[in-house]
């Protein structure tokens, strides 16, 4: 996934039998059932880093609380965006300031190790998704000499592929590494230009990669006609498995090599699709047969079936089409692990909206209060149970306990939970296999 932003005097109304039980569920016990990792832009430190602060989820209450070492540097300034390598043993994190990403090495424990740096191509990385060995990042402009936020210019893709572990000389490298950036030509990143308008100014906004892992789809704001897009990219695989899709196109073999590298992106040779004014974020379910895309000026959210890559307007929303109503400037969106929930947050409203979902239609039910300009949100890997939420502005966590039988929304216990100043992003992964009791 994607980023993309009062606690109440409650808390300190905790009894002493409360805060000593809190005080037992450490990760070492059976209690801790999810790590979640949250980014907070607000810089710390000498070096002005952002932090990264480190939740344990307790099984039964849906309960956090930071674990004893947290938080930890961010490793950079101004971090937007993390995600997790696919064997949840590597957190990444996107600094927006810095052009970087940071690997972090994850202990049993949950605390983070910082191993290695990595510079984007571009420049401003906004958003970042992991699938298999491959790392995929959005940067807000393209590596040109004319781009800067007084003269913007188009974003770009770039893709890294994580780095099985490696013995070099005696000396062996852990696992989820970043390799170099692949070529796409000449070049070491895929430029968004959409066909027919390219001097248009796009600004990516969301990317997300099917779950079957063949198809990457990036949500892009088009900032001189004031509308969005979603361009579908199919993924070279790991091994051959057949012919390039008819469907792409793809750049050449690097000089060297005899076929191109896993991770290589081939644009589709259909036109971008239509989404809406001002796309925000984007998601798929987990059978990746469908894509949701929220409309942050229409205040709504997009839904696609996905046919052989390619994305096709779902019926059943407003006035037939594929819009369904959300809230007040919609921010994230995220499906549930069974594919029957899909929940998005609104960043005006302070609140998160549920729907069921029912052959990719959806089916608005109620919303839930959250903490001020939510922005992003994780549902827990282990159970499929609890949802949380960050709020930008209020510098919290809001815990939700997720009804399986209809997608309703609880207050876990003691929610919301502090973090460090200004959240931006989350990511989470499971502790161990712990079943809810």
């Amino acid at each position: 996934m994607h980023m993309k932003f009062n606690k109440s005097g409650q808390l300190l109304l905790l009894s002493a039998a409360s805060l000593f039980v809190a005080g037992l569920l450490t990760a070492c016990g059976t209690n801790t059932v999810d790590f979640v990792y949250v980014t907070s832009a607000l810089a710390a430190g000498s070096n002005n880093y952002g932090e990264v602060n480190v939740f344990e989820v307790n099984v039964q209450s849906g309960f956090m609380r930071q674990i004893p070492t947290s938080p930890f540097p961010s490793g950079g300034r101004n971090p937007v965006a993390d995600a997790v390598s696919a064997d949840n043993q590597n957190l990444y994190v996107v600094n927006q300031d810095d052009n970087s990403i940071v690997q972090f090495a994850i202990g049993t424990d949950g605390k983070l190790y910082p191993q290695n740096t990595v510079n984007t191509p571009g420049v401003y990385p906004s958003a970042v998704a992991v699938s298999g060995a491959n790392l995929f990042v959005l940067d807000t402009y393209q590596p040109l000499n004319t781009c800067s936020n007084s003269s913007p210019c188009s974003g770009s893709i770039a893709v890294f592929p994580v780095l099985p572990a490696a013995t070099t000389s005696g000396s062996t490298t852990a696992s989820g590494a970043l390799g170099s950036a692949l070529d796409n030509g000449d070049l070491n990143y895929w430029p968004l230009s959409l066909p027919g308008n390219s001097s248009d100014l796009l600004k990516p906004t969301g990317i997300s990669v099917l779950p079957t892992g063949d198809y990457l789809n990036v949500a892009v704001y088009d900032t001189t006609a004031n509308t969005g897009y979603v361009f579908g990219f199919w993924i070279v695989p790991a091994t051959a498995s057949g012919s390039v899709p008819p469907t792409v196109t793809c750049p050449p073999v690097p000089a060297g090599l005899t076929a191109l590298p896993a991770g290589t992106l081939c644009p589709l040779n259909s036109p971008p699709v239509a989404a809406g004014v001002k796309p925000s974020a984007i998601t798929s379910d987990p059978s990746g047969s469908h894509v949701y895309v929220t409309d942050a000026s229409a205040g709504t959210v997009l839904g696609y079936s996905v046919q052989s890559g390619s994305l096709v307007p779902l019926t059943g929303g407003i006035n037939g089409g594929n819009s369904f109503p959300a809230g007040g400037q919609p921010s994230a969106i995220i499906v549930d692990q069974s594919g029957s929930f899909l929940y998005v947050t609104n960043f005006l409203d302070a609140t998160v909206t549920a729907y069921s979902i029912s052959s990719g239609v959806l089916t608005r039910a109620n919303s839930y209060a959250t903490g001020l300009q939510p922005v992003a949100m994780c549902i827990d890997p282990s159970q499929n149970h609890y949802l949380y939420t960050i709020n930008y502005l209020g510098s919290s966590l809001s815990g939700f306990e997720v009804s399986s039988t209809d997608g309703s929304l609880i207050n876990t216990q003691n929610s919301p939970y502090r973090s460090n100043a200004l959240p931006t992003a989350m990511a989470a992964i499971p502790h161990n296999s712990t079943a809810k009791k």
